[in-house]
């Protein structure tokens, strides 16, 4: 039986970004859950992954930096930062079908077709809007924020993170926005890159108390993740929220080859569950996930189907 309420953007496009070996953000990750997806292909609601357009990326990104990656992409060489984020050939289509799938996913729920959207291979919360980091080339949730403003006027909108690592690229990009509320579960910027994210910061000027950030110890797990859910729920009840953007980073699963939180899969599935619960009583039902982070391809593979079965609402 069709379930008209959840969705995924997948497809031969969401294998384009991926960095060449040695580097962690690897085709390889995606294979192993592409493997595990196609056992159950029956499954309809599958929606193609689409490219951005220049003016959508630039809704967010600086033209210049935008013209940098569309020439680094035509040699490949080089990189697009301080050294993590490598040039490759095609980079700039591999990073814009980031943006597409997750701007498709905001049409998709905004005009009504499902209620909620799971974009796998989205969710590059380190990029700023003149640069690349962190192996993030365009920030596509930059992009997905001024985009539900300009196309649909939506005002207030709640950004969770749950990847391992800080999403500063959303954070201090929107530190002073007093419409955009953003909770980041995250282990501790003094273990992990890029170091940021201390519990005392909860936004500038007129935006102070819409920001939260919850940095745990390494080795945290799921008490641990689901007393930060608890602390994420009760921030979003104390506001009103139209949409709702989660970043479920797995790279927090334990096993992760570059972090070093401990949760299960299990634990990881309890948070997601309950955003979705959030989001049904809070702005209905409307939540766009993206796989964001994880660099062990079995993690890749246990957590995203875990994000699949809640979207696709066998909780």
């Amino acid at each position: 039986m069709k379930n008209s309420e959840g969705s995924i953007i997948w497809g031969e496009e969401s294998f384009l970004y991926s960095f060449p070996e040695p580097h962690p953000m690897n085709r390889r990750r995606l294979e192993s859950f592409d493997s595990e997806f196609k056992k159950f292909s029956n499954l309809s609601n599958v929606e193609s992954p689409e490219m951005a357009s220049y003016d959508e990326i630039t809704l967010f990104h600086t033209k210049s930096y935008t013209d940098l990656v569309k020439e680094k992409s035509k040699t490949g060489e080089g990189y697009l930062d301080y050294g993590d984020t490598p040039a490759f050939l095609g980079c700039y289509e591999a990073a814009s079908y980031v943006v597409g799938s997750t701007l498709k996913g905001i049409r998709l729920i905004m005009e009504g077709k499902y209620k909620r959207v799971f974009v796998p291979m989205a969710g590059l919360h380190h990029a700023r809007r003149n640069s690349a980091s962190g192996f993030c080339i365009f920030n596509d949730i930059g992009v997905a924020i001024e985009y539900l403003r300009k196309n649909y006027g939506v005002k207030n909108i709640l950004y969770v993170d749950i990847d391992a690592h800080h999403g500063d690229g959303v954070f201090y990009e929107y530190v002073d926005d007093p419409h955009l509320f953003i909770a980041d579960v995250h282990e501790d910027g003094r273990f992990l890159y890029p170091g940021t994210g201390r519990r005392d910061e909860r936004g500038e000027k007129q935006a102070y108390g819409t920001k939260l950030n919850i940095p745990l110890l390494p080795g945290s797990g799921d008490d641990e993740l689901l007393l930060a859910f608890e602390e994420v729920k009760n921030f979003a009840w104390e506001v009103k929220i139209e949409f709702i953007i989660l970043q479920a980073g797995v790279d927090g699963i334990s096993g992760d080859p570059i972090t070093h939180l401990n949760y299960s899969i299990e634990g990881y599935g309890k948070f997601v569950e309950g955003m979705v619960d959030v989001a049904n009583q809070t702005c209905g039902g409307k939540i766009l996930i993206l796989g964001g982070g994880g660099y062990n391809p079995e993690n890749t593979k246990n957590g995203w189907m875990r994000v699949w079965r809640v979207i696709y609402g066998e909780f």
